[in-house]
């Protein structure tokens, strides 16, 4: 505990981790818009469970990035928010929609590794609980994605298979979208 006119010391990021946190998190955001595209256009689609599944997919992403940019914050780095690619088009079918999310997790979870790695490098220590949570995450992710697909596979173009995956689907609720809780950071950007 500090004493009253003490100030708190934070060990600053490195120059180059904090371009990699806010590359990061210019992906987290781009992972949020594009499961709220493909969310959408389940929508229209007349697919509101995987409509569902979608948007909170998009809700779950958007928190990613709240989690990397309170974590640049705690730690001093300068937070610099990145122009957003757009989302490509939503593919045709159910399994071509799901085969993107698989290749986007899997472009995710590349760069969480990536960043987990540069952050060792730099024997920037503070880093590696939340990165940790992260590589753990991206597992899950990729894990749900891969069964899905395979499902959606399984059942091909038959479409009472397709409406009873979307009724499924539908089923999944906002904490199940959130998963486990990254770990928290206090001020001094412990966990």
């Amino acid at each position: 505990m500090l004493h009253p006119g003490a100030q708190e010391v934070v060990v600053q990021l490195s120059e180059s981790l904090t371009r990699a946190y806010n590359a990061q998190i210019k992906l987290e955001f781009e992972s949020s818009f594009v499961y709220l595209q493909m969310g959408a256009d389940f929508e229209l689609r007349s697919l509101p469970g995987f409509s569902r599944w979608m948007r909170l997919q998009s809700s779950e992403e958007y928190t990613h990035a709240m989690k990397f940019i309170d974590f640049v914050l705690s730690r001093g780095g300068k937070l610099e928010l990145l122009a957003l690619d757009k989302p490509a088009p939503t593919p045709e079918t159910v399994v071509g929609a799901f085969e993107a999310a698989l290749r986007h997790e899997q472009r995710v979870t590349k760069a969480i590794h990536d960043l987990y790695a540069q952050a060792l490098e730099e024997r920037d220590y503070a880093s590696l609980p939340l990165l940790q949570w992260f590589v753990n995450e991206q597992t899950e992710e990729e894990a749900t994605v891969s069964t899905i697909l395979e499902r959606l596979r399984m059942v091909g173009e038959d479409r009472t298979g397709i409406l009873f995956l979307d009724r499924e689907l539908g089923q999944r609720t906002a904490g199940a979208a959130a998963g486990a809780q990254a770990p928290a950071t206090t001020e001094d950007g412990a966990g």
